[in-house]
């Protein structure tokens, strides 16, 4: 397979593939954690789409070059990852309402009079994860951080009719995100007093390491615990939680869900999402 680089992208090259060829890829930085080539590399080859996938290093001071770069490539959409959610929206030609609601882009789809417009799928593949042990209408979640996950997770938790308490280590961060979705707020210590069924951790804690946000006997049994620390598979959250008689979803599931999603977006075609799950785990084995 032909190699294509930053430089090549912001070149507007599509480094030797075929011009009917569709290029799609992810923004990121540093790149060498995601596992994404392989998941829509499986999608791809599974519903017979003839199109690649291909991960950018790209520092926050060339994300503008990157995008222009993928408009002059005709690249068919990009995948948006931490740093760039935020500031890629200012490079777009069109936002999506549910994107402006979550303040975040994960997915930048080129349509065919050559705009880039901007969506969220995050959300998405929050609530496609949770969904696979709980319906969420009438539920009662703790969302743990307040950053760009923890927007995605209040807006699919809101539009699926569950209450919310978003919790934080700085309380203030914490009710300035609660009060933009019309949810309650508290410090991460209030969880063990309050009544929920369904806890979201989107902070980076257990990332590569084995520490959990919260006590173990602040999870409550019969919970469905979902954390989105997909690195390792198994975090100690999810190993306390299930110890404690939790249901527990890990956070490939949120991924290979939102993935599901951008495929959608561009191709019209929906993968499986067991497809991107096995292809997610034989990344990890490598």
């Amino acid at each position: 397979m032909p190699a294509l680089t930053l430089d090549d992208l912001v070149a507007g090259r599509r480094g030797g593939f075929a011009a009917d060829t569709a290029l799609c890829g992810i923004v990121l930085h540093p790149a060498g954690h995601t596992r994404s080539p392989a998941m829509h590399t499986a999608a791809f080859r599974a519903l017979g789409l003839d199109a690649v996938y291909v991960a950018f290093d790209v520092p926050p001071e060339r994300l503008a070059d990157a995008l222009s770069g993928a408009r002059a490539a005709q690249v068919r959409q990009l995948a948006v990852s931490i740093p760039h959610k935020e500031a890629v929206i200012a490079l777009l030609d069109e936002v999506d309402d549910t994107a402006r609601t979550i303040g975040a882009v994960n997915t930048v789809t080129r349509q065919p009079d050559g705009r880039l417009v901007g969506a969220n799928t995050d959300w998405l593949g929050l609530v496609a994860a949770l969904e696979r042990e709980t319906a969420l209408d009438g539920q009662r979640a703790v969302v743990l951080g307040a950053g760009g996950t923890a927007r995605a997770a209040l807006h699919g938790l809101r539009t699926r009719g569950a209450t919310v308490t978003v919790l934080n280590r700085t309380r203030a961060r914490a009710e300035q995100l609660a009060a933009a979705f019309g949810a309650a707020s508290g410090a991460l210590s209030d969880l063990g007093d309050l009544p929920y069924d369904v806890l979201v951790n989107t902070t980076s804690v257990g990332l590569r390491s084995d520490e959990s946000p919260v006590p173990a006997e602040t999870l409550r049994e019969g919970a469905v615990v979902l954390d989105a620390v997909y690195d390792p598979p198994e975090t100690r959250l999810l190993r306390d939680a299930r110890a404690r008689g939790c249901a527990t979803v890990g956070g490939k599931w949120m991924l290979v869900g939102q993935a599901v999603e951008q495929v959608r977006l561009w191709s019209g075609r929906t993968p499986a999402a067991e497809t991107l799950a096995e292809a997610f785990d034989a990344a990890g084995a490598r």
